[in-house]
């Protein structure tokens, strides 16, 4: 009787387990999608958290040049975290921002900040000197 309630409990766990997996799943799926609609969707869009000094100085740089963007501010949604190992995935970095534009990946805040003093920003966003 013992080994039978062992393996009902186990069988139990197993099943519970899986379907945290599956859920995990799904929620990937969909943030992943929705990285790759944003990316897409807007010429400039900043993953980004609120808190983060090198996210504020990647807008900046845009502000600067008087160029909209979309900040997406992942410690502000409850997919965030997923979205921010999706980024990891794409990008080879979990740090922020992840700045993209015409849905290409330029790097994070020091890299912004370093095209924009270069020159190269603008050039990057079709804007005359």
């Amino acid at each position: 009787m013992k080994l039978f309630n062992l393996i009902t409990q186990l069988s139990l766990l197993l099943t519970i387990w899986l379907s945290t997996q599956t859920v995990g799943a799904c929620v990937s799926a969909k943030a992943a999608n929705y990285v790759r609609r944003m990316i897409t969707k807007d010429r400039v869009v900043i993953f980004s958290k609120t808190y983060c000094y090198y996210s504020d100085l990647a807008k900046e740089q845009f502000n600067k040049l008087n160029v909209p963007f979309v900040a997406i501010e992942l410690d502000e949604r409850e997919d965030g975290r997923v979205i921010q190992s999706i980024l990891e995935e794409m990008t080879g970095s979990s740090t922020v921002p992840r700045v993209y534009i015409d849905g290409e990946f330029i790097g994070g805040g020091t890299d912004v900040f370093k095209l924009n003093k270069s020159g190269k920003l603008k050039e990057m966003l079709h804007i005359q000197k």
